[in-house]
C-alpha cells in the first residue's frame, strides 16, 4: 500500500464551520475511493510566504493517507481544483518506513487514532 501526504490551503476569509465542510468533503472522497485515512490535522491560519489569488493568510490542513489505488490522488486533486475555497495544494508519496514512524510516534504521543 502506498502512503501519501496532502497539503491544501484554504481561504483565511472561510469561517470555521465552512472550514470544516471542505475538510469532510476531502475525508469523504479518500474513503470513497478506497483510502485509509491515517491522520487529518488542521493547522490554522498562517501567514502566507506570498500573496495569492489576493490572500496573505491561509488555513493550512494536513491529510495523511495510504491507498493501494493510484486514481485516489488524482481524484483527490481533482477535488482541490474544483473548490473555490482551496487556493493551493500539494500531495506527495512518503515512503513507508518513514510514514509508519510518524504513525508510531503520534500513536506514543495521543494515544492514536485520526484527529
Amino acid at each position: 500500500m502506498a502512503c501519501y501526504e496532502s497539503i491544501f490551503i484554504l481561504r483565511s476569509s472561510l469561517a470555521d464551520d465552512e472550514a470544516e465542510a471542505v475538510i469532510e468533503k476531502m475525508k469523504t472522497v479518500l474513503t470513497k475511493h478506497g483510502a485509509t485515512l491515517v491522520k487529518a490535522e488542521n493547522w490554522g491560519k498562517k501567514k502566507l510566504a506570498y500573496e495569492i489569488k489576493h490572500d496573505r493568510r491561509g488555513t493550512y490542513i494536513l491529510l495523511q493517507f495510504e491507498s493501494a489505488q493510484e486514481n485516489v490522488v488524482s481524484e483527490l486533486e481533482r477535488l482541490y481544483r474544483l473548490e473555490d475555497s482551496v487556493i493551493k495544494f500539494l500531495t506527495v508519496r512518503v515512503e513507508e518506513e518513514a510514514f509508519q514512524a510518524v504513525a508510531a510516534e503520534q500513536g506514543e504521543s495521543d494515544g492514536g487514532g485520526v484527529q
